[in-house]
């Protein structure tokens, strides 16, 4: 072997020394606190806070790290305080979060902390509206030891196989973003990429970041970079050119097109454009629940709510469209009447139907077999109105849906006002009280509501004169969303009016935030219809042969049956125990004055209204379209024999668009 070496290795020139990183010395509860009160959403220009406000109840799994954070760091002054809300109910914080990202178009919301166990549960309704929802709203609840000194810790879930499962595993079905922070440092990639999934259009829903409560309380060097201001630009990506194209043809080659407006719109702020297209192309324009309220309700071409819970003269035309542009919606079974609306024309010789999507997500812009137009709605609109130029409904057409929705209007007028003379002896319905509101609000006002008979007669009936005024939660259609989601907007928009409307199955899932609009003196207005039970349901109970059992609050009587008298239960005097002014309305008359006093309050006021019985609690016109609900398929009572042989007619009629 050779003793001789081979050359020398090269050396590298010695780098400069590197400035030392600045740090700043925090606990993990700390640490994020400061870094989303320097979060900024950004778009068209304008730029604004995006977590404006944290919601919080404390306990041993979030008082010492969270709760100590929003001491030390929550009330300083500036831009970067973070206000702090009291809540009641950690599913109502969640509601109250979604309310107010929902009234910001989605480029603001609040965070949510809660404790370990029952506190971190509770979430879990509240986060899956708000994902169902497509809302932002970032969830922060405490979690189990890290180091695991002793176990289990108080309301700790043991799993016998999985010692790292807790309660909060729950949270993951319901999450667009999931992370455990088992480490201080783990904090960083998790706090920005939740941050991207709650600032994403496409992808954003609730996002939790489960903190063990031992890590919150731990301190850690944070870069100064992580704890500086960072902006979250919201981009409006156009549609594909070739899409585009195939769109463009389509919408032209349709003799009886119809534009269905989902939540979409006003999420993208796309009103003005909506109805740009809308002038000049004279296609009829019908709402989701989501989406009404994207055109005025007097303008030419809005022919209101579709689906099963829609308008008349909407639902004919979506039977007789030939071409479907569906903007910013999901296509949910009330949309489509359970996918027995869109006919094609088929009772008239008409010989299908297309449908173009128009969506953010490439995921709802494929369904219904359609053309997908994957692209922000108001670009994607402005692109549409800028290549259908010169394209125009046929006038008779548009003759046809005008007539038809000023007929609709003259039946709604009818539903909601009495007769003459009649209003100071008449117990109200619901469409009298939709109308008595309808006359008090002013354009700027906001009516909330999610769940029961209400929205389908909000969608009926409500004529809508703001992009924001209509708020009905209708993805998940959640009890109790109402009161919390109206703190939300009273926040997003402060001096507004807000109307929450509650039946009295609704008021007794979560009226405990009323104590938090009562000591924040929040300008909320609450309407309570007190119909004695599920009024919705037990009509849908008696139409699939189920005879309405167990729908009422009424006493039981000798065969089981809730069918007694009503429950002696004075929901008036719960509202007025919790701080509220309270204003009883027993004639169509008074219902009247008291929402106009109500209007003019100072401080948070019901007012509580005795409906008619529960038969004929909504006073509404019927149901336009079909909504597909099981009918048990072998029995002997009568009702549902009936109910099934109405079932096998309707879901004949089912088709799947691809």
């Amino acid at each position: 072997m050779s003793d001789e070496q081979g050359p020398a290795p090269a050396t590298a020139s010695p780098l400069p020394p590197q400035p030392p990183q600045r740090t700043r010395r925090l606990t993990v509860a700390q640490a994020l606190l400061v870094f989303l009160s320097r979060q900024y959403t950004e778009r068209d220009g304008e730029r604004q806070r995006f977590v404006q406000g944290l919601w919080g109840i404390f306990g041993h799994g979030n008082v010492a790290g969270f709760g100590q954070a929003v001491v030390e760091y929550g009330a300083v002054d500036g831009p970067y305080a973070m206000p702090f809300h009291q809540g009641r109910n950690e599913q109502a914080m969640v509601h109250a979060a979604s309310g107010f990202a929902r009234h910001r178009r989605r480029l603001a919301t609040h965070a949510v902390t809660t404790s370990i166990g029952p506190g971190a549960t509770n979430l879990v309704t509240g986060a899956a509206l708000a994902t169902v929802n497509r809302l932002p709203v970032l969830l922060l609840p405490g979690d189990y030891f890290a180091t695991h000194p002793a176990d289990p810790v108080l309301q700790q879930l043991e799993h016998p196989v999985s010692a790292d499962i807790t309660v909060n595993d729950a949270l993951r079905p319901v999450s667009r973003y999931f992370a455990r922070v088992h480490r201080p440092e783990a904090l960083i990639p998790a706090a920005l990429e939740a941050l991207r999934v709650l600032t994403d259009p496409a992808e954003t829903g609730a996002v939790t970041l489960a903190l063990p409560q031992d890590v919150q309380a731990e301190a850690y060097d944070w870069p100064e970079e992580f704890l500086a201001e960072r902006t979250w630009h919201i981009r409006r990506p156009p549609p594909d050119p070739a899409a585009l194209d195939e769109a463009v043809a389509a919408i032209r080659a349709a003799r009886r097109p119809l534009l269905v407006a989902g939540g979409g719109v006003r999420y993208s702020a796309a009103e003005d454009a909506l109805r740009a297209l809308a002038d000049a192309t004279g296609i009829p324009v019908a709402s989701t629940q989501a989406g009404k309220g994207a055109l005025r309700h007097d303008h030419p071409a809005d022919v209101g709510g579709i689906g099963h819970t829609g308008t008349a003269t909407a639902d004919e035309l979506a039977r007789a469209a030939d071409l479907v542009l569906g903007v910013g919606t999901r296509w949910s079974d009330f949309t489509t009447a359970s996918a027995t609306l869109f006919e094609g024309g088929a009772r008239t010789g008409g010989d299908g139907v297309r449908f173009v999507n128009l969506n953010i997500t490439s995921f709802d812009g494929h369904k219904q077999g359609a053309i997908p137009l994957v692209a922000d709605a108001r670009a994607g609109l402005e692109a549409l109105t800028e290549r259908l130029a010169g394209w125009r409904v046929d006038e008779a057409e548009v003759a046809q849906y005008t007539l038809d929705k000023a007929l609709w209007e003259e039946r709604v007028e009818g539903y909601t006002q009495p007769e003459d003379g009649v209003a100071d002896l008449v117990r109200p319905n619901q469409a009298h009280v939709v109308g008595a509101l309808q006359a008090v609000v002013g354009d700027e006002d906001v009516v909330i509501n999610a769940a029961g008979s209400l929205p389908g007669d909000l969608h009926k009936l409500w004529r809508t004169r703001g992009p924001l005024q209509y708020h009905v939660e209708y993805g998940y259609s959640c009890m109790g969303y109402e009161i919390p989601a109206a703190l939300g907007v009273c926040l997003a928009q402060p001096g507004v009016p807000v109307w929450a409307l509650v039946g009295d199955g609704t008021y007794l899932m979560l009226p405990g935030e009323l104590v938090t609009a009562v000591q924040e003196n929040l300008p909320l207005t609450l309407v309570i219809l007190q119909n004695h039970g599920y009024a919705s349901i037990g009509g849908l109970s008696r139409a699939v042969g189920a005879d309405g059992f167990a729908t009422a609050y009424r006493y039981r009587t000798a065969g089981g049956a809730y069918n007694g008298a009503p429950l002696p239960v004075d929901l008036a005097a719960n509202a007025a125990s919790l701080g509220l002014r309270v204003l009883r309305a027993r004639t169509v008359r008074e219902v009247r004055e008291a929402l106009a006093e109500a209007r003019e309050a100072d401080r948070p006021t019901c007012v509580y209204v005795e409906t008619e019985t529960t038969d004929t609690v909504s006073g509404a016109p019927p149901a336009q379209a079909w909504w597909d609900v099981p009918v048990a398929e072998t029995t002997t009572h009568p009702s549902t024999v009936r109910a099934r042989k109405e079932y096998e007619r309707h879901s004949a009629e089912r088709r799947r668009h691809l």
